[in-house]
């Protein structure tokens, strides 16, 4: 595939916005799903929301005209970490809950690369995370699509991080007695510089929330609800089908805080000063909150994100709940490198006076 280095002229389908990339390699031809599917055979099982997400994320790529070369995914350990297979492009296949790490190491090194990062919710919050939170706290140029099923799926049943207290599995035979994560609020906890919330389902949602995620510079991060039909069918049952309308708060920023078939709920303020759900008809339509992404401030990301019950999935927040600018740890780590190297011929004197400092003791 042959490639150029500076942004193509106009007319290419390309979205130079990319991860707020200038100059990257792009494919002088059109790109289609075709040149992001590898030749493996997709082994999930018949029904996992796996595929859906790994659909739109093939069709969603030539979108950006990024070459399959410049394009990574490191993925940790579980089913989904299985993505890299099946995606025609660079990637890993790492250890567990050590995707972030590695993916951190990348972009670092290669800022002409797009970095996704693929996990689940036992990968990323068991294991992973300590280099999650740090990945985000850094706000290291990646995408992180964490697909949450509220299971451990690939060791066949296990409770996670993100089931609800009182799961029944293999492994908590009466019933989990752990507070689950509510993987958002962890996230706007770490602040984040953007995170959101789709559906495995809705491939409309999901994809407008991935390209909102991949023209995003820092970390990015999407939790995908995904459900396993072998050992967790049903998980966001309330979230999908005829009730979704009345279960789903739709974040669409500057927009009011509306939901339902017709518009009959919304959310306000309650006396308390929290977040709550009230019929619309019944509140000044001045009482009903606006979304607002771009708050300096992940205060009031984080409270919507505890709208979200974590028990039985009555409603839930999707969309974008949080997408502020502040500098990538990838870009002020290589302005150092630049900076350190300024007034010498050789990149090695450089580090060893960087080394150094500027008190050295000699001893005679």
């Amino acid at each position: 595939m042959s490639t150029e280095t500076t942004q193509p002229t106009t007319g290419h389908p390309a979205s130079p916005a990319y991860r707020g990339l200038a100059g990257v390699p792009l494919s002088l031809e059109p790109l289609n799903r075709k040149d992001f599917t590898s030749d493996q055979e997709v082994r999930w099982c018949p029904g996992c929301g796996d595929y859906a997400i790994l659909a739109a994320f093939q069709g969603l790529m030539p979108e950006f005209g990024i070459t399959r070369e410049n394009t990574v995914i490191i993925s940790g350990i579980g089913c989904s970490s299985r993505f890299p297979y099946y995606v025609d492009s660079y990637g890993m296949h790492s250890i567990h809950g050590r995707a972030p790490a590695i993916a951190t190491g990348v972009a670092t090194t290669r800022p002409d690369l797009g970095v996704w990062v693929v996990t689940g919710d036992g990968d990323a919050l068991s294991i992973g995370g300590n280099h999650l939170i740090h990945a985000m706290r850094r706000n290291v140029n990646m995408t992180i699509m964490l697909f949450n099923n509220r299971i451990y799926g690939l060791t066949k049943g296990q409770y996670s991080p993100t089931s609800e207290i009182g799961k029944v599995t293999k492994s908590t035979p009466l019933g989990s007695l752990d507070q689950p994560f509510n993987p958002v609020s962890l996230a706007l906890g770490a602040e984040a510089s953007f995170v959101a919330r789709t559906i495995d389902s809705d491939r409309k949602h999901l994809t407008e929330v991935m390209k909102a995620a991949a023209n995003h510079r820092g970390t990015s991060l999407i939790e995908i609800y995904q459900n396993c039909p072998i050992f967790n069918d049903g998980a966001f049952e309330e979230l999908k089908g005829p009730s979704a309308a009345d279960a789903l708060i739709p974040l669409v920023h500057g927009e009011k805080l509306v939901f339902g078939r017709d518009g009959q709920q919304c959310i306000v303020r309650g006396p308390s000063g929290s977040l709550t759900v009230a019929a619309t008809a019944e509140v000044d339509e001045d009482q009903i909150l606006v979304h607002d992404a771009h708050r300096a401030d992940p205060a009031f990301a984080f409270e919507l994100s505890r709208l979200t019950d974590s028990g039985v999935m009555h409603q839930s927040p999707i969309g974008v709940f949080r997408d502020v600018e502040r500098p990538a740890y990838d870009d002020l780590a290589r302005e150092q490198v630049e900076l350190a190297q300024q007034g010498t011929d050789d990149p090695e004197d450089a580090l060893q006076t960087l080394l150094d400092g500027k008190d050295v003791w000699v001893v005679a």
